[in-house]
């Protein structure tokens, strides 16, 4: 005990998760660590929701996480109907069920940009935190909590939390201690500059500050993560991979991409995946990332020599890759850097270093308009996640997705999106796999010939460029071409039809 939980004054505050779980009442706010199914509490949710199953108590609450959570809390909880409010982000199948109208009590989701969270947070918008939990390897001498493998805004939530439990997972490594650096920035008007100027440096603390005094409950807990199962690229996702690899070699040749200068950030899945492994393929070296999260492509890059440093608030990978680490674990130290993600998605950093975004839309518009968070403009998937975060502020912002989707039966090249996370001002390349279409410097009727003619489907082309061609005539050669009555005709198309492909 004494090597885990360093602080005396704590240990006799050593319970079960059942007991820590009383803490938790029905109507209060709770927030808990991790960002994406990493880093986040177990035994103590599933504690608490065994106690509502069994008909023992009943509990909803308004929930409060990083990013997505594992299992154990969004779809165990989202199955009990016992989440009433939820931000910042989903990705569980029961949650998004339950946000779209399926929870009888119903869900009232925030989405949000994932870097804004925990200064909302701090603004009070979502009202006081009652109850934090926190996953952690360690508490220091001092109390401190020393995370596992996310951060997330677990800084922040701890700071406005009443009463804090703090779960010590023996399953994660101890040796992740060293990899944190916790910075918690003022908020405006008092905010002055972050002090971080490369993706290596180190402007914070080693671990979370809290104190004895905060916190109510320690558990122990030996669970593993249960992270997504990362599947294998596809013909169509390693096409995609290839044409970002190819648009980033045309960014070397042309002297906008020095190796060891500008860091790369990727989203998450197997089309990320792939695009770090061509990296490795077409000879990239020096290589640094300055990220949301470090998944398996990023340690492969590393292993290979590619990568001198990567610098995110997850470590978000397959099991088998993150058995891979922490075997090899001390030969990431000094390499691998974890942050809050108020730091990871910071606007302000984010422009400094020019970082080169690499995110994934659900559809776009022949004007380079992005959808990436809904279906049919109507019914929410995840949500914006961290991808506005980066689209608005990088140097180079890069979309990618399939061209069609429902065995073709969809298009994600449409006249117009049902919904816009990021508005054609953001977005500079678009990639398919039929291709990429490099948008800067275009105007809107030059960008739709270059989306058509090389991001769109063949099957749909003709269709889009028929639209374009009658949106040019009725509305005079207008900056932007657009017939409101007839521009979401392929979308009322699949609704009324089952597919997208006139006859």
């Amino acid at each position: 005990m004494g090597e885990r939980i360093r602080c005396a004054a704590l240990r006799d505050r050593v319970m079960s998760a059942d007991e820590a779980a009383l803490l938790i009442e029905d109507g209060m706010t709770v927030a808990v660590s991790g960002f994406t199914p990493s880093g986040n509490p177990k035994a103590v949710p599933l504690a608490l929701a065994d106690q509502v199953r069994s008909g023992q108590r009943q509990v909803r609450v308004s929930l409060l996480s990083g990013a997505s959570t594992g299992p154990e809390i969004d779809n165990t909880w989202a199955e009990l109907d016992m989440i009433a409010r939820r931000t910042p982000y989903i990705t569980s199948t029961a949650l998004r069920k339950a946000v779209n109208g399926a929870s009888p009590a119903g869900v009232a989701y925030f989405d949000q940009h994932l870097g804004m969270t925990a200064q909302n947070a701090r603004y009070g918008f979502y009202g006081p935190i009652d109850v934090a939990i926190v996953e952690a390897v360690a508490i220091t001498e001092e109390g401190d909590i020393v995370p596992s493998t996310a951060v997330g805004c677990t800084q922040t939530y701890v700071a406005l939390a009443k009463k804090v439990i703090v779960e010590v997972n023996t399953v994660q490594p101890e040796g992740l201690e060293g990899f944190h650096d916790i910075y918690l920035p003022a908020d405006p008007p008092c905010r002055r500059p972050i002090p971080l100027t490369a993706v290596d440096q180190r402007i914070g603390a080693p671990c979370i500050k809290c104190g004895a005094d905060k916190i109510a409950a320690v558990v122990w807990c030996d669970m593993a993560v249960n992270p997504r199962p990362l599947a294998p690229a596809d013909a169509v996702s390693q096409a995609i991979a290839d044409n970002i690899v190819d648009f980033l070699q045309a960014e070397r040749a042309a002297g906008r991409l020095s190796a060891g200068q500008v860091p790369l950030q990727s989203g998450v899945g197997s089309v990320a995946n792939a695009v770090l492994l061509g990296l490795e393929k077409a000879g990239f070296e020096h290589l640094t990332f300055y990220s949301e999260v470090i998944q398996d492509g990023i340690i492969r890059l590393m292993d290979a020599g590619c990568c001198d440093m990567a610098s995110a608030t997850s470590l978000s990978m397959s099991r088998e890759g993150m058995t891979h680490f922490v075997e090899h674990l001390e030969d990431y130290r000094g390499k691998i850097v974890l942050r809050d993600s108020e730091i990871s998605n910071s606007a302000e950093i984010i422009r400094r270093l020019g970082v080169i975004a690499m995110n994934t839309a659900v559809e776009a518009d022949i004007y380079g308009n992005v959808n990436s968070s809904q279906m049919n403009g109507t019914t929410i998937y995840n949500g914006i996640g961290g991808s506005g975060d980066y689209a608005r502020n990088a140097a180079v912002t890069i979309f990618m997705t399939a061209s069609s989707a429902k065995g073709g039966k969809i298009s994600s090249i449409v006249p117009m999106v049902t919904h816009v996370d990021h508005t054609e001002h953001d977005v500079d390349v678009l990639v398919t796999e039929q291709g990429w279409a490099d948008l800067r410097g275009r105007s809107p009727k030059e960008r739709a010939a270059l989306i058509i003619g090389r991001c769109a489907h063949p099957d749909y082309r003709p269709q889009l460029r028929r639209y374009f061609e009658k949106a040019c005539a009725a509305t005079g050669g207008a900056q932007t071409p657009q017939m409101l009555d007839e521009c979401f005709g392929m979308h009322l198309r699949y609704q009324q039809t089952g597919s997208m492909l006139e006859e």
